[in-house]
């Protein structure tokens, strides 16, 4: 249906404008009856719809409807998956429209500065271009079937530790090529009818009240068309918000932000032209909704719940398979131990929980596939209530293994490590299941560990066995996921979208995280995740991008489309990728880009593309990429801009970022000069660096070296050295020095004539 906004907005009272930027109530927006403008829902996800039957509640007190729980950011992301990412979408979307939700809060794409952030299981990645692609597969999917999403928390929100009153101090570069840039790539390529600002501030000012956020770069740079919404409770000052580009207050503040927008109006200190603006974009996301409902929407359960089994084993990961233990044969006497395999954890606390439709038990999902030649052996092994070891479940499990062919342990981190709210403060299990799994492997020697949890731990049990699986959060079907995976009905085919350190204290924000009071600096800048450990070339328990498979793939035949490209133009890389084993399976194959030298500081390489192909033993299939200027480029704080160094660039091929299998080089010609600033201050390394200033510096280099007699050998190995050393001391050199040791033979005007010259260049 045609309808004029402006029409409507002119016929609306300043109340009832001042009304639509509050909500209703905790999960509605206000309508206004009379000009047909009507209330619509949102409600909590994003890797399930989560409305609530009753009350106002935001973290999972009140019960929800049933809905289908899909695997958490953090293992969706480890599936690489686009495609698939997108079903997923468009499944959240049916659901959604079944339940009346116009909607959906979600996704989340902050980095995971630190392994500690209490929602890293919500998230998708430390690497900024895999969580913006994720994120935009998600988008396009649940906004395919005719309902929104809001992209969240905008921005730089990587810790739950005191995070509604938290400043977070980035710089500038950081802030583009990082934390911001998750948000940019989905912003642009999926257009999510809402964005959901964060609750702390950033540089000094609240992310509800950061013009430079919401307005500058948001709406004015990357094109926003849709609104902003508060987080819940985010809201510092409402006419300040408002004013910054913060169309709606969430929940319903009773009246208090309506009067302070009113008597901003009043003031003179809010004009009512950015009232209006704000109501325009908030009338088009709601006919939008109501021109998308689809009458009598409906969704088949049993569908969805396959559909969460198949995301959740491509999510998991194969972290070790001594032997080739897995897969198992499905006549083996199997002990499957500890608490999660009863009960397993699937999803993350706080205001994400799902009441799932169904939800897999994982030994009876064993028991099934394994088969009636089998014999499966349950025991509890460990307290998921306490850390404290209970030395019966342990006998219990150890006498269950010593009499199995294979143990297959369920461990991880319980709903009280790690949830919306606070942050870890280590990254330990607890020691009952670490204990618990050095004892079996006591007594079995193929030990299977499958891991339930939302974000990395260490595992001082590692080598004791033989197989580890990475099932993160895995959603509702995750004991089926697992049991496909474990009896090879599935092969593994996730790979980590997140660095497993050593220890913690190797992740690169440890000395910085959480802050000091309400201020936390991100003094590592660019070098968050893979980014650091590359850089500072240190070992970790698993890198950005590992995973292991059940049959093996190889590499060759990298091609570019050109060997020279100008910033300005594409290039089109293609490598083939061969089954090399005896089983079908997907690998995911990961572009990476080296600046081979730079004059400003750059990450070793960083992820520019990456495809999942699916290839049938001794099938080779091509993949193909396509590389642009920002695949190349750094921020350029000064200019403002994405810049392209003229230069040699790197294109990597890998199954990981420590694991590069194959790389060639291109040229690519910037066609934005840089403008050098020189002054007195100018040092002559710099001005030696480009051949034109380097010209007119020679002459009164020359002078100097003449009336100061440095830098003058007579050939004597001595002198020569000295001659050197006097070399290497110039570099640093300033301009303003040379009339200063010159001895009166380079006057202060001729050196003002020079900088002159120089900056006409």
């Amino acid at each position: 249906m045609t309808r004029n906004v402006n029409d409507i907005i002119s016929q609306m009272t300043l109340e009832e404008k001042a009304g639509l930027c509050s909500g209703l109530d905790f999960w509605h927006l206000k309508g206004v009856e009379r000009l047909g403008v009507p209330s619509i829902m949102v409600t909590d996800g994003p890797h399930g719809l989560r409305k609530q039957r009753e009350g106002a509640d935001h973290l999972g007190l009140f019960d929800s409807v049933p809905a289908t729980c899909f695997p958490s950011a953090a293992g969706m992301a480890s599936s690489w998956d686009k495609e698939l990412i997108g079903s997923v979408g468009q499944a959240l979307g049916k659901e959604c429209q079944a339940e009346n939700v116009a909607v959906l809060l979600g996704p989340g794409v902050n980095i995971k500065r630190s392994p500690l952030c209490g929602r890293n299981f919500e998230y998708f990645s430390e690497d900024p271009f895999l969580s913006s692609e994720m994120a935009a597969s998600h988008i396009n999917g649940v906004q395919s079937q005719g309902v929104g999403t809001s992209l969240k928390h905008f921005a730089v929100n990587n810790q739950e530790h005191r995070r509604m009153s938290t400043n977070a101090i980035v710089d500038e570069r950081t802030l583009r090529e990082i934390y911001l840039a998750s948000f940019e790539g989905a912003v642009k390529k999926a257009q999510p009818w809402t964005v959901m600002c964060s609750y702390n501030q950033v540089n000094g000012a609240f992310a509800s009240e950061n013009v430079r956020l919401l307005t500058d770069i948001l709406k004015d740079e990357w094109g926003h068309e849709g609104f902003v919404v508060s987080d819940w409770g985010a809201t510092n000052e409402r006419d300040l918000a408002l004013g910054a580009g913060m169309e709606l207050e969430m929940p319903a503040s009773n009246g208090v932000g309506e009067a302070k927008v009113l008597e901003a109006l009043r003031s003179g200190a809010l004009t009512e032209e950015a009232l209006d603006r704000a109501v325009a974009r908030l009338l088009n996301i709601i006919f939008k909704a109501v021109d998308s409902k689809v009458e009598n929407a409906s969704y088949d359960q049993d569908e969805h719940h396959k559909l969460a089994r198949r995301v959740a084993g491509e999510s998991m990961v194969l972290l070790r398979n001594e032997g080739g233990l897995l897969p198992l044969a499905k006549d083996r006497k199997v002990a499957v131990i500890g608490a999660f395999a009863q009960k397993p954890r699937y999803q993350g606390g706080g205001s994400s929980h799902i009441k799932p439709t169904k939800l897999d038990n994982p030994v009876e999902e064993i028991t099934l596939l394994a088969g009636s030649g089998a014999e499966v052996t349950y025991a509890q092994g460990y307290n998921v209530d306490h850390d404290t070891v209970d030395e019966a479940l342990v006998a219990e499990a150890k006498q269950a293994a010593s009499t199995a062919d294979v143990a297959i342990i369920f461990a991880g981190l319980p709903d009280r490590y790690e949830s919306e709210g606070y942050d870890r403060t280590h990254l330990n299990m607890p020691s009952n299941q670490n204990q618990l799994i050095e004892a079996i492997a006591g007594v079995q020697k193929n030990v299977v560990v499958i891991l339930l949890n939302g974000s990395p731990i260490v595992m001082p049990w590692l080598n004791s066995v033989s197989a580890v699986l990475e099932g993160y959060l895995g959603g509702q079907a995750v004991g089926g996921a697992v049991a496909d995976l474990l009896f090879g009905e599935a092969n593994p085919s996730g790979r980590l979208a997140e660095t497993f350190p050593l220890k913690l204290s190797d992740n690169p924000s440890f000395l910085n995280f959480p802050g000091e009071g309400d201020q936390v600096e991100y003094k590592e800048g660019i070098f968050v995740g893979y980014r650091y450990y590359d850089k500072k070339e240190m070992d970790v328990q698993f890198p950005f991008g590992y995973g292991l498979s059940y049959t093996t793939f190889s590499y060759s035949s990298l091609k570019l489309g050109s060997k020279h490209i100008k910033d300005t133009d594409t290039v089109e890389v293609t490598v083939d990728v061969t089954n090399t084993g005896s089983r079908a399976g997907k690998e995911t194959v990961q572009l990476y880009v080296r600046d081979t030298a730079s004059t400003v500081v750059r990450p070793e390489k960083e992820l520019k593309g990456f495809e999942k192909v699916a290839l049938q033993p001794g099938e080779t299939k091509t993949v193909s990429f396509t590389l642009d200027k920002r695949s190349f480029a750094y921020y350029n704080v000064a200019l403002a801009d994405w810049h392209v160094e003229s230069g040699e660039f790197a294109i990597l091929i890998g199954r990981s970022a420590q694991k590069i299998e194959l790389q060639d080089t291109l040229e690519v010609e910037s066609t934005v000069a840089l403008k050098r600033k020189f002054s007195r201050n100018t040092t002559l390394g710099d001005l030696f660096a480009s051949e034109d200033s380097a010209a007119l510096v020679k002459p009164v280099l020359a002078a100097f070296q003449a009336a100061s007699q440095l830098g003058v050998s007579d050939g004597d190995e001595e002198e020569n050295e000295h001659s050197e050393m006097m070399a290497m001391m110039m570099q640093y050199m300033p301009l303003r020095a040379l009339q200063a040791f010159s001895g009166g033979a380079i006057s202060g005007d001729s050196l003002d004539e020079l900088v002159a010259e120089l900056n006409k260049l």
